[in-house]
C-alpha cells in the first residue's frame, strides 16, 4: 500500500521578468526617491548618496572631457541592459560613451558601443557584493570593455578590462595620486583630485 502526500507544495516564485522589474523601477524612482538595480536575480536598492559621491562623478566627468572631448560621462541615471541575455537593469553611477550615444535610447539602454562604466562606492552594507561582486560580473558578462571603480574604503580607483566568459581578465588597483590609464580610450586620470575625498 503506497501513501501519498496530500499536501500541496508551495511552487517556486517565478522569476522576475524584465519587463515587471522596469515597471517597479519606475514607481521606487518616482514615488521613493530610491534606484532598484535587477543583477544576477537579485534586486538592490540605492539610497540616496552624498556630496563627496556626486563630487567624485563630477571630477571624472571634467577630467573626461579635458582629454576627450568627443566622448560624454553620463551621471543623469541612464538604465543599462546587462547581464547574460540583457535580463538584467543596472543604473552605472556613469557611463562613457560617444556624445549623442544615448540621444534615441530608451530609459534602459543596450550597452553596446559604450567605452566604459564607473562606479563610486557607496557606505552602505551592500557595496561589497554589489560595487565588487556581483557588478564587474554583469558588465563584463554584457562585454562593457571596462569598468571603473572609485572604491572610498580603500581610497583607490580599481579598473577591470578585457571582458572573457563574465569576468574581467585584467584588474588594477591605484591609490589616489596615480596616474590611472582607461584602456582603450588614450585616457590617463591624473587622481591626485580624488585626495581631497580621501577619509
Amino acid at each position: 500500500m503506497t501513501v501519498t502526500d496530500h499536501h500541496p507544495r508551495p511552487s517556486p516564485e517565478p522569476p522576475l521578468t524584465p519587463e515587471l522589474f522596469e515597471r517597479l523601477a519606475e514607481i521606487a524612482r518616482n514615488e521613493e526617491g530610491v534606484t532598484l538595480e535587477h543583477i544576477n536575480g537579485k534586486v538592490w536598492v540605492h539610497k540616496v548618496t552624498d556630496g563627496a559621491h556626486g563630487g567624485i562623478l563630477m571630477w571624472l566627468m571634467r577630467q573626461f572631457m579635458a582629454h576627450r572631448p568627443d566622448l560624454d560621462l553620463n551621471v543623469t541615471g541612464q538604465g543599462l541592459k546587462v547581464d547574460p541575455y540583457r535580463k538584467g537593469r543596472a543604473r552605472p553611477d556613469g557611463i562613457l560613451a560617444p556624445v549623442g550615444h544615448f540621444d534615441q535610447s530608451g530609459e534602459w539602454a543596450d550597452p553596446g558601443g559604450i567605452n566604459a562604466v564607473v562606479e563610486v562606492t557607496s557606505w552602505d552594507a551592500d557595496t561589497h557584493a554589489r560595487d565588487r561582486v556581483e557588478k564587474p560580473a554583469a558588465y563584463a558578462d554584457s562585454g562593457i570593455s571596462v569598468y571603473l571603480l572609485v572604491d572610498r574604503e580603500t581610497d583607490t580607483v580599481v579598473v577591470h578590462s578585457r571582458p572573457v566568459g563574465g569576468r574581467y581578465l585584467d584588474r588594477s588597483e591605484h591609490p589616489y595620486g596615480e596616474a590611472v590609464e582607461i584602456p582603450g580610450t588614450g585616457v590617463v586620470l591624473d587622481t591626485e583630485g580624488l585626495k581631497r575625498f580621501a577619509r
